[in-house]
């Protein structure tokens, strides 16, 4: 089959080319393009001939998929599938399978990094102490003691829950599934929101989970209430997060996702949002992470093809 990687997946040809030699061994070709580039003509150009593609987190929309007639499966090299035209692939018959778990420890670690940044002003710290200022206006707090409450507990909300409780937290969780843990309190959403003293969100991105946390939901929480974001950006209202923010609703926030995939145009709004510490969609951004998805990006490809020559 043609195999076609659209993109580097931050790791060089050599690395790729040494992990795809099974694929290789069966007879299957391979091109790889060591650029990012989201350009939809461009992604056609690449693609309109493959049967199998590597992707990560570029959109690719139902046009595209008419421009690619060949294909049949796409490995997304990424957890959440939203960027992808999902009802269109299952029309076309296309099988999308996604890299689950390669990011769990990356994501979960950045969230709890995140709190801490918060919490202990690192941030304004480090450009104080640039500055030759002191430490008079940085008391910072502790999550020693603190509730923490989890909003999902897929794998990465699981995982934060347990770095959480390895700090003396108190932990707290929401799933629209119930389930229950061990030294996790399972509660309702607006019992979390209440009690919560940080609030760091696990859900994936859909139609129900669009707006999750709105006006209604930031009047709950506490004043000295801290939210994280490493999801998605669009479960948060961003309108929502910046007024509650300005306000003093909650006392801070942490982002690592947006509305859209940065980098941000000038003047975002959220830019102007006090107590708000944003990062560049770089939770699943690490050696281990990236060395781990180039694994089970391929494993899924394997998988497949053995299932459907069986």
């Amino acid at each position: 089959m043609e195999i076609v990687f659209l993109e580097s997946l931050g790791m060089c040809e050599c690395k790729i080319a040494q992990l795809c030699e099974p694929l290789k061994a069966q007879g299957h070709h391979i091109t790889f393009y060591p650029d990012r580039n989201e350009k939809e003509e461009v992604l056609i150009e690449r693609a309109q001939n493959a049967e199998i593609i590597i992707v990560s987190n570029i959109p690719l929309r139902k046009s595209f998929l008419d421009a690619c007639p060949c294909l049949k499966m796409i490995s997304v090299a990424f957890t959440g599938l939203d960027h992808i035209d999902l009802e269109e692939c299952k029309k076309r018959g296309i099988t999308v399978v996604n890299a689950a778990g390669y990011a769990t420890h990356a994501v979960a670690e950045l969230a709890i990094g995140m709190m801490i940044a918060v919490y202990r002003k690192i941030v304004g710290g480090d450009a104080i102490a640039r500055i030759g200022g002191s430490r008079e206006s940085f008391l910072g707090s502790e999550l020693h003691r603190k509730t923490v409450g989890i909003i999902g507990t897929g794998a990465i909300g699981q995982q934060v829950a347990r770095l959480a409780l390895a700090f003396g937290c108190r932990v707290i969780a929401y799933n629209r599934t119930p389930r229950t843990f061990e030294n996790i309190q399972s509660v309702d959403k607006p019992t979390l929101l209440r009690e919560a003293d940080i609030i760091s969100i696990h859900l994936p991105l859909t139609a129900e989970t669009k707006d999750f946390i709105g006006e209604e939901e930031f009047n709950i929480m506490q004043p000295h209430a801290v939210l994280i974001n490493t999801a998605r950006g669009p479960i948060v209202n961003k309108d929502a997060l910046y007024e509650a923010l300005r306000k003093g609703k909650i006392a801070g926030a942490a982002v690592d996702v947006y509305d859209q995939e940065p980098p941000l145009p000038g003047g975002y709004e959220l830019f102007n949002a006090p107590n708000l510490l944003m990062l560049p969609h770089m939770g699943y951004a690490t050696k281990e992470a990236f060395g781990d998805r180039i694994r089970i990006v391929i494993d899924n490809i394997l998988n497949w093809l053995n299932s459907t020559t069986r």
